[in-house]
């Protein structure tokens, strides 16, 4: 096959379908809206079931941070038996009754994993499955999640004991009997310390940095349901550090340095367990870790602590295994794209879902998904990239993975009523580059029993 291109030229009587990759929250919300626009699409999933990291990355003790108010799609709220937190199986079910109520499961392909996504002629896309099968589409959607590719710390010396991710926690039977230290300051961290403060032997929370610890509720309000869209940051930051200081006291009643960064530069910690804990001497905080010595963990204090099981809650990369290095556009754990998703160099994929927002997923995913599906519309009727059009509007590549949920509100609320002049803007653009074409990559190596190519 010429390197030059992947497949023979494009059918143009082919069905235009997109492919989401990916069926948890931020996949499903998607898809419903593409339904709902009457855009074709396939979607699939490595999983052997629906919910993302809701079916298979949780444990089984994990509830929601922020609130089933804002977490849930507004128009689909979730059962009214559910609490303020809904657990990880309500959360997963909640999903599954999504899904299904909008008929979602008969476009979804489970147990299958995509190994390559490339650009080929006439601005369509190859994918090519871990069967070897190989399929043709015009977009690409990538929805796959933030929260499945471990990042795991390089320590100095041996450990005795064992070492898992947070990701490999299940149960609290993993800790029972065990002396425990838990590495990170996120949510996982804090909930996994919080366990351990109750069925382990020990507790020690290892913070490399203090952090801010957020009450999950304030006056019997989840403390996320406080701020609305009208705030600016600078009042949110007033109002959580507030609550903090009624709720918690200060950092060094606790035995914690003060926080070196403002609130909310930072993922948030929702939290009230961890201070409790700390004040009942279930959970010892300690510094940073300096080596592993034996069954020994020396801090950079120089205390050092027994342990039998560290878990590190260190959190994950940003990653899509499966595109070639021309479309590896993740910095950091940002992905340099224009409005949240777009490139402007390439059309037709696009990055969904790769930011946090300081807030619920679904009360943003609501508002935004039938705005991308307006987006692709768009981009159907113009031949430049998307993200050339918000490009040449002055946007600039993100610097940050991490969102202000009232502040995205307001953008969502400004882009769909000014719609038709970005529509306007894309048709300018469009003019201005008529020639524009994906430039295709040379194909992945030709898999050793190739079945039919498939064109959607």
């Amino acid at each position: 096959m010429d390197s030059s291109i992947a497949v023979a030229p494009i059918p143009q009587d082919c069905t235009a379908k997109h492919l989401i990759i990916g069926a948890g929250f931020i996949g499903l919300a998607i898809a419903q809206a593409l339904k709902a626009a009457n855009l074709p699409y396939d979607q699939v999933d490595a999983s052997d079931n629906i919910g993302g990291n809701w079916h298979h990355g949780v444990y089984t003790t994990a509830h929601i941070i922020s609130s089933r108010k804002i977490t849930q799609f507004t128009h689909f709220p979730m059962p009214e038996n559910y609490p303020d937190f809904p657990s990880a199986q309500q959360m997963r079910d909640y999903l599954w009754s999504f899904a299904d109520h909008f008929d979602l499961r008969s476009h979804i392909q489970l147990n299958s994993t995509v190994i390559d996504v490339r650009p080929i002629v006439d601005n369509h896309w190859l994918v090519t499955f871990a069967n070897q099968e190989q399929r043709i589409y015009r977009g690409i959607l990538l929805c796959n999640g933030h929260h499945w590719q471990r990042r795991l710390p390089t320590f100095e010396g041996q450990f005795q004991g064992e070492i898992i991710h947070s990701k490999d926690y299940k149960h609290p039977d993993q800790l029972n009997n065990k002396r425990v230290l838990v590495i990170g300051g996120g949510n996982s961290a804090c909930d996994i310390a919080s366990e351990a403060g109750r069925v382990a032997v020990k507790s020690v929370l290892s913070l490399r940095e203090p952090v801010w610890f957020i009450p999950k509720t304030f006056a019997g309000r989840p403390v996320a349901d406080l701020f609305q869209w009208w705030m600016p940051t600078g009042l949110q930051r007033l109002i959580a550090h507030s609550v903090i200081r009624l709720t918690f006291g200060s950092h060094s009643q606790y035995g914690l340095e003060t926080p070196r960064y403002r609130l909310f530069d930072k993922h948030p910690t929702l939290n009230n367990e961890v201070p409790y804990y700390i004040k009942h001497g279930r959970i010892t905080p300690k510094p940073a870790v300096q080596r592993l010595v034996g069954d020994r963990v020396e801090f950079v204090d120089g205390s050092t602590e027994a342990i039998d099981l560290i878990v590190c809650a260190t959190g994950y990369h940003v990653a899509y295994p499966f595109l070639p290095s021309e479309l590896q556009r993740v910095k950091g754990a940002t992905v340099q794209c224009y409005a949240g998703s777009f490139l402007d160099d390439y059309k037709g994929i696009y990055y969904i879902g790769w930011g946090q927002a300081r807030g619920g997923v679904g009360s943003i995913m609501a508002t935004y998904a039938p705005l991308f599906a307006r987006y692709l519309k768009l981009q159907d009727e113009i031949n430049v990239p998307l993200g050339l059009v918000f490009k040449a509007l002055g946007q600039t590549l993100p610097t940050t993975h991490l969102g202000d949920p009232q502040h995205i509100f307001r953008q969502l609320w400004l882009v769909r009523h000014l719609f038709p002049l970005l529509a306007a803007k894309a048709h300018q653009v469009d003019r201005q580059y008529p020639s524009f074409q994906n430039r295709p990559l040379p194909p992945p190596p030709v898999p050793a029993t190739p079945r039919s190519l498939m064109v959607f």
